[in-house]
């Protein structure tokens, strides 16, 4: 079987300059603490190099693509789309996880599913198309694949946390509680685990590489759960 950097650069129609670059995309670093042996590099500053470049090819597109659209509303749709949950969306997509190398503990428990190593493996993944190719083609390609979200309608509903505490409000005169339940991982790569109460009764739990976006999950969770009207999953701006 073709490895995976090998498959996606097929997908995309991309000759690898330097095919090692793309093939430390996908290496998880549950699979670099397994095989130690290999002396394989984590996908781990590729994610950081992939958060910048991804980051300024989304806000200069939505800046081109919405010209009447204030400040304000092109940090809202940033925001959704550069969020561990609109990442890892955008991941799935386009199927990142199968293609993931990941130790056999982490297999077990589901990581390459998890929407913070799919974000983080996207982030990974258009770093190293920049590195071997460019900006232009690192661009061309996220366009392509971010394109629902790039076009899609701005809606005028508040952040999840924003609703879920006037809900929270009007029917129990308290804002909801937000629990830490885990923040896993070294501390440029971490992973929080949250939970949103209301009451005491426990309603939804979001995950994310902040605490921020895990809160966020945890509240459209929640307003899903209690079928708040109008409940969509905008981002904490």
């Amino acid at each position: 079987m073709a490895s995976p950097a090998a498959q996606l650069a097929a997908r995309l129609g991309l000759t690898l300059r330097d095919p090692s670059l793309l093939e430390q995309a996908f290496v998880h670093s549950s699979y670099v603490n397994e095989h130690a042996e290999l002396g394989l590099t984590s996908n781990e500053r590729l994610e950081y190099l992939g958060d910048t470049v991804v980051s300024l090819i989304i806000s200069e597109a939505l800046w081109h693509r919405h010209p009447d659209e204030s400040e304000g509303e092109l940090t809202t749709r940033r925001a959704a789309i550069v969020s561990t949950r609109g990442l890892a969306r955008i991941a799935a997509r386009i199927d990142l996880g199968s293609l993931l190398r990941v130790g056999q503990g982490a297999e077990r428990s589901g990581e390459r599913r998890r929407g913070s190593v799919l974000a983080a493996s996207l982030e990974a993944v258009v770093a190293a198309i920049y590195l071997d190719h460019g900006l232009e083609e690192a661009r061309r390609d996220l366009l392509d694949w971010a394109a629902p979200e790039l076009d899609a309608a701005i809606h005028a509903t508040k952040p999840p946390k924003s609703r879920l505490q006037e809900h929270a409000f009007a029917t129990t005169g308290r804002p909801p509680v937000y629990d830490l339940i885990s923040a896993s991982g070294p501390d440029h790569a971490k992973h929080y685990v949250v939970e949103v109460r209301i009451d005491g009764r426990p309603l939804g739990r979001g995950e994310g590489r902040n605490l921020r976006d895990a809160e966020s999950q945890a509240a459209l969770e929640a307003l899903g759960r209690l079928d708040v009207s109008d409940a969509h999953p905008a981002e904490e701006p």
